[in-house]
């Protein structure tokens, strides 16, 4: 049997131990990338590969990261209506 989980954290991206890696077309854009990194104090690599696309990905996670969702509180059966009217919840709103 197999694991596919290590249990080992990912270090965080744009750190010592998992720095971000970009690929540019050209020196000017090489120069820009390079300048956010510096100001924003991130690890990083680029590579200058002129025949390949940009992949700027990693840096786009760094400068918008996911923000995590928060879920409301469902309504209990029982509990007050959120409309207001004093009634139960299942005898006001839940129809």
């Amino acid at each position: 049997m197999r694991k596919n989980f290590s249990g080992q954290k990912t270090a965080k991206l744009g750190t010592e131990k998992n720095p971000a890696v970009v690929r540019v077309q050209n020196e000017k854009r090489l120069k820009e990338v390079a300048s956010i990194f510096e100001e924003k104090g991130w690890k990083f690599t680029i590579g200058l590969e002129p025949d390949k696309p940009e992949d700027v990905a990693d840096l786009e996670l760094l400068l918008n990261p996911i923000k995590s969702k928060v879920s409301e509180q469902k309504v209990g059966r029982n509990a007050p209506c959120p409309c207001g009217s004093g009634k139960k919840f299942k005898k006001c709103c839940d129809q």
